[in-house]
């Protein structure tokens, strides 16, 4: 827990994607304070004609940079800490990596713990 499934155009590198996904990931240490070493990220690449987006829903000017990061996790968390993830997360986007904080979009979405399994045929978190 969390689970995270990150979506962005194709042809970055291997270096940016793995900044990317660091950065998500300590992101989420800082500021909903998940466990070292719980780290579960999909990072999945789309052509412009599968990668489909609004360009100006809610007056955000988007362009074809953006990034959807969607975080699956426990329930619970309060709603200023989830503002200071999004906030944390595209600040430093845009600051190590670039990216236009227009072009960070993200999803929460919240279960319940007897929701995972990490293995063993297990709900280790409803133990």
């Amino acid at each position: 827990m969390p689970l995270v499934r990150i979506s962005l155009k194709s042809g970055k590198s291997s270096d940016f994607k793995k900044e990317l996904s660091q950065l998500v990931y300590e992101a989420m240490r800082e500021t909903i304070n998940i466990p070292e070493s719980d780290k579960f990220q999909i990072i999945s690449e789309h052509d412009k004609n599968n990668l489909i987006f609004s360009p100006d829903y809610l007056g955000i000017n988007r362009t074809e940079d953006i990034i959807m990061i969607q975080i699956v996790m426990n329930e619970g968390r309060t709603l200023d800490l989830k503002k200071q993830l999004y906030k944390k997360i595209a600040d430093d986007l845009n600051n190590r990596l670039h990216i236009r904080k227009e072009d960070v979009f993200i999803n929460l979405m919240e279960v319940p713990k007897e929701n995972w399994s990490f293995g063993n045929g297990l709900a280790q978190y409803a133990e």
